[in-house]
């Protein structure tokens, strides 16, 4: 195997270009009161009727908010922005997943994908950055090298468009019942916690009552392994809030350093440790993902090891169960 590439152990340079004008859907609601207070003084409601037709209503213009007067509309739209991703491409499995291509202002795609849950509902995967900023083996967003980090409204507009198609779909085929999606995983493009921020507010606006109102529970936060940030995530009560899942993909050093080189800076014993120290409600779980590498990382070794190594007293982990069961077909020549 080839030695470990360099890794990017901050957060990218170029993280965000700078808007002409602020774009409405990336600010909280407590921001959004905040800017409306300094651009468009008036009665103190109004910063919450505009934060439900962005989020919970999903409005497609500013002259969809039919409660928010003309006058106030047009000096919204001078200063601010609501300008959309868009949906240019979508395929379909026969178990009825659908993988989307989005676009966004200025030109780039990113990607989305919808998973149909066991019940009713879907889980939508999302992306965080255009490219990523690490270099994961076994990962083909690696191989396009980072562009830039999402803003907060681009994060967040995955969630919308995809309602929005799955809306479109039910009303062409004259279904009563609209399929909703109820879990976000943010295991898309990107590595979540290199854009802290803007995943941070993200997760304020769609778990935010008056908006999406998803179920912070039905959350899911995953990172390649960032200790500092995932800290931070313990620091700031973020395990209170939402899920945190841990792209392992190997039980020693020597493998995983291979596999994905931020092992290189904080290795597996620092990694969990990390983890384990993130205050979280006792039911609350930490999910360990485990990509099977054919003759990489699928040994039995590595099932023995990766059942045992997540157990802390402390703090119940979901230990990494029947390892061995389903192997990806991958080749290890196009890895090594």
């Amino acid at each position: 195997m080839p030695a470990p590439e360099l890794v990017a152990i901050r957060p990218p340079r170029r993280g965000l270009p700078k808007p002409a004008r602020p774009h409405l859907r990336g600010m909280d609601r407590e921001a959004l009161a905040q800017w409306l207070g300094e651009h468009l003084p008036g009665p103190r409601f109004r910063a919450t009727q505009i934060f439900e037709w962005l989020h919970r209503h999903r409005a497609p213009s500013l002259d969809a908010m039919t409660n928010v007067g003309r006058a106030e509309r047009a000096r919204l739209q001078e200063q601010a922005t609501l300008e959309p991703l868009v949906i240019d491409a979508v395929q379909h499995a026969a178990d009825g997943t659908r993988k989307l291509r989005l676009r966004t202002t200025d030109g780039h795609a990113i990607e989305s994908v919808l998973i149909p849950n066991e019940g009713r509902g879907l889980t939508q995967c999302i992306s965080s950055m255009i490219g990523c900023s690490l270099t994961c083996r076994f990962c083909a967003t690696a191989t396009l090298g980072f562009e830039r980090n999402l803003h907060t409204w681009e994060i967040v507009d995955q969630v919308y468009r995809a309602q929005d198609l799955l809306q479109a779909e039910a009303d062409q085929a004259g279904a009563a019942w609209v399929p909703r999606i109820t879990n976000v995983v943010f295991m898309g493009m990107g590595e979540p916690l290199h854009n802290y921020g803007q995943v941070r507010r993200a997760l304020s606006i769609l778990t935010d009552a008056r908006g999406a109102a998803l179920a912070g529970r039905r959350i899911t936060v995953s990172t390649a392994g960032l200790v500092p940030a995932i800290e931070r995530f313990g620091r700031e009560g973020l395990g209170h809030e939402v899920g945190l899942a841990i792209s392992l993909n190997a039980t020693t050093d020597e493998i995983r350093d291979r596999v994905m080189p931020i092992n290189t800076r904080w290795n597996i014993a620092r990694l969990l440790d990390a983890v384990r120290q993130i205050p979280s409600p006792r039911r609350r779980r930490v999910t360990f993902e485990y990509v099977l590498l054919a003759g990489v990382n699928d040994a039995p070794d590595d099932a023995r090891r990766s059942r045992i190594m997540p157990v802390n007293q402390r703090f119940p982990l979901a230990a990494l169960k029947d390892a061995l069961r389903a192997h990806v077909p991958h080749g290890r020549g196009v890895l090594f």
